[in-house]
């Protein structure tokens, strides 16, 4: 198949230069994707229409559209569904199609079989007779037409110059309501979809973008003359210094997450910005926000109400929790109550809120993923100006509350969610790993990272846990990791790295206690602070690790996961090695306690017995010489010694000890708390008795 070239027959302005085409679309879908007062990630489309030859070098007329799931701001060619406009332009001749019957349609009008799914969009573009078609939620046009007048303020912004399209959910029906009125008004400057968005043409995409920049600076024009004050300013009550309401925010993130975690864990984002303070602390934001959201395409990502927190006091966060409690038990009644009253099946509906907003403290975003939880900060942070856009020129609008279920709960969007991978042993949940800038600690960081989990990566070597952290984003995305420098024998380093866990993800789930060191030397010449040291950091450590873990989860109230890592020396100690093994055997037992005080609040607890980890681990590099000393042989057989010592006859690794620990931090061990799972290739002496 050759690169594509315009389609001479089209009608509307010159051709594109042939081998630019799709290039050119792209290069100009970017510019939009890379604007975020016009397209957030995933929305919006663009299109263009091409000369193609078929697999037989017959000429073709094409469609190349941007798939379904695709992002404007890093779309390539191949993110373009390609669709035989032959096949599809006779449709707009017909009276109606299901949405079940236009895509299984367009799935047969695809010019390769590894076309990406096109958008629901697609008749839009295609019935538009223009060469290059793009649409966007510019802020500027919602602020429009989320009014109670949008038609009279779409005419005063643009005059007829525009055209309008009252709302009508994406479809066959809305596709050749548009593509009638573009044939009709062939000189118009773009088009406006109420409640929805904006679409503008060209004959080439250059043009279609510059026309929509021209549109939205129309719109945008409108707005700001109207709008010459702050529109949501928060009650002077509302006003909490910055210590103290991060303070706050803290303690109160891991009660939020927790409750909204029931159905399936998620993330909790939370923004304290100087807009986001305003609006929370605003009886007028909360009226507005009681409208709904600014487009169905938002409706997806942030359902239709935010989850507002009576606050009566912002710095007691003991009071805001449980006024939280209440606030979550009336929004999920209100809920089931909005789906009975639209609903038209069985199914059961997810009675969560991805937006809760707490006046004087902030907004917490909820998504299944850090990527969907900002997602939806990015949503609601945009709507804010959307809303005061529509404040200032009479007031905030929305979709009557039956289009807007139907958005929520359209079958082909429910569909899309049916075709995601299976979720992984760890999605939506936080692992916080102590001791993670190398050896053990790295690997089962990036374990659980794989496993799906957001990770925070502590250690005394802040330049090894950012390493760490930026292997896991560049391999897991954007927000799955986050370096937290902590020394685990300082109580105030503890505290302060579960509230950094409770700021940016809510809470955690899983705690790996794997920070240690490893001191060698025969007990008569142990000096004291070397004895002190190793208890400090083996045995205190994981103590004061593993109180403020409980702490944690009680005020979580989900459960969670402790994994200490022990030793082998815990069951068969060795000589020379009197501070590590009695320690490490402080720690054991610590861990066996906290398995008794956690089960009630659903917390386990479990240790994994190592045997010496080589290459890679500082701890064990620093003591090659002195345990060869201990055992008598060169310290370059050493090795040799350990693996000939087991009974599999094999050396350990760090991704064998991540492997156990990832069993025991997911629910494929959640019938089991209190042991101790030995990882050493068989060491007899160690065999837990």
């Amino acid at each position: 198949m050759t690169s594509a070239t315009p389609a001479a027959s089209l009608p509307q302005n010159a051709p594109v230069a042939p081998e630019d085409a799709l290039d050119a679309c792209v290069r100009w879908s970017r510019a939009v994707g890379a604007d975020t007062s016009l397209v957030l990630r995933g929305g919006g489309n663009t299109s263009v229409k091409v000369d193609e030859e078929d697999v037989l070098d017959r000429p073709l007329r094409v469609l190349r559209v941007k798939g379904s799931g695709s992002d404007l701001a890093t779309i390539r060619r191949a993110d373009f569904a390609g669709v035989r406009l032959d096949d599809v332009l006779p449709l707009i001749d017909r009276g109606d199609m299901t949405d079940e019957e236009m895509v299984a349609y367009l799935a047969r009008c695809l010019t390769e079989p590894t076309s990406p799914r096109p958008s629901i969009e697609t008749l839009l573009h295609a019935f538009i007779p223009a060469a290059s078609v793009f649409h966007s939620h510019a802020d500027a046009v919602l602020a429009l037409v989320n009014t109670p007048n949008p038609e009279r303020a779409c005419l005063d912004a643009f005059g007829d110059r525009v055209l309008r399209i009252p709302y009508r959910r994406p479809g066959f029906l809305l596709s050749k309501e548009v593509g009638q009125a573009v044939r009709a008004n062939p000189d118009a400057l773009g088009l406006i979809l109420l409640n929805h968005g904006a679409v503008t043409w060209g004959a080439t995409p250059e043009e279609a973008y510059q026309r929509h920049l021209e549109l939205v600076a129309m719109a945008k024009a409108h707005v700001d003359a109207r709008t010459s004050a702050p529109v949501f300013a928060a009650e002077p009550r509302y006003r909490l210094d910055d210590d103290v309401r991060r303070r706050v925010a803290a303690a109160i993130a891991p009660v939020i997450r927790g409750a909204l975690s029931r159905e399936k864990h998620v993330v909790a984002r939370y923004t304290d910005t100087p807009e986001v303070l305003e609006f929370v602390g605003s009886e007028r934001a909360r009226a507005a926000s009681a409208a709904g959201a600014a487009t169905p395409d938002h409706i997806l990502t942030t359902k239709r109400l935010p989850l507002w927190v009576d606050v009566d006091d912002p710095a007691d966060a003991d009071g805001i929790a449980r006024s939280f409690a209440d606030a979550l038990d009336r929004w999920r009644a209100d809920y089931h109550a909005y789906v009975q009253r639209w609903r038209t099946d069985e199914a059961t509906p997810e009675a969560a809120p991805r937006i809760v907003l707490v006046p004087g403290i902030g907004m917490w975003t909820i998504g299944g993923t850090p990527k969907m939880a900002v997602l939806a900060r990015d949503i609601y942070l945009h709507t804010l100006g959307i809303m005061a856009g529509a404040e200032a020129m009479g007031g905030y609008r929305s979709l009557p509350e039956g289009d807007g279920f139907r958005a929520e709960y359209w079958p082909l969007e429910l569909y899309k969610l049916t075709l995601a991978p299976p979720a992984r042993d760890l999605a939506g949940r936080v692992a916080l790993v102590t001791g993670a800038a190398n050896g053990l600690g790295r690997a089962i960081a990036l374990r659980l990272a794989a496993a799906g989990a957001q990770v925070i990566a502590t250690d005394v070597d802040a330049d090894g846990i950012e390493e760490v952290a930026a292997a896991i984003v560049k391999s897991e995305g954007a927000g799955s990791a986050l370096a937290v420098p902590l020394n685990v024998t300082r109580a105030d380093d503890v505290d302060a790295a579960l509230e950094r866990a409770a700021l940016e993800y809510g809470g955690v789930d899983v705690i790996v206690s794997n920070a240690g060191i490893a001191h060698c030397a025969p007990i008569e010449q142990l000096e004291l602070a070397d004895w002190e040291r190793s208890m400090a950091v083996n045995a205190t450590g994981h103590f004061l690790v593993t109180r403020a873990a409980l702490r944690h989860f009680r005020r979580q109230g989900r459960g969670g996961a402790i994994v200490f890592v022990a030793t082998k020396n815990v069951t068969a100690p060795g000589k020379d090695f009197a501070a590590y093994s009695a320690s490490k055997a402080a720690e054991a037992q610590l861990a066996r306690v906290a398995a008794i005080e956690g089960g009630p609040l659903g917390v386990r607890v479990n240790m994994v017995n190592p045997d010496a980890i080589f290459g890679g681990s500082h701890l064990w590099d620093a003591i090659r010489d002195q345990r060869a000393a201990a055992y008598g042989v060169d310290p370059d057989k050493l090795e040799t010694v350990y693996r000939g010592r087991t009974l599999l006859g094999v050396e350990v690794r760090g991704e064998d000890v991540a492997e156990a620990v990832l069993f025991l931090a997911s629910d494929r061990s959640s019938r089991t708390t209190g042991t101790m799972l030995p990882v050493d290739g068989g060491v007899r002496e160690a065999f837990v008795r």
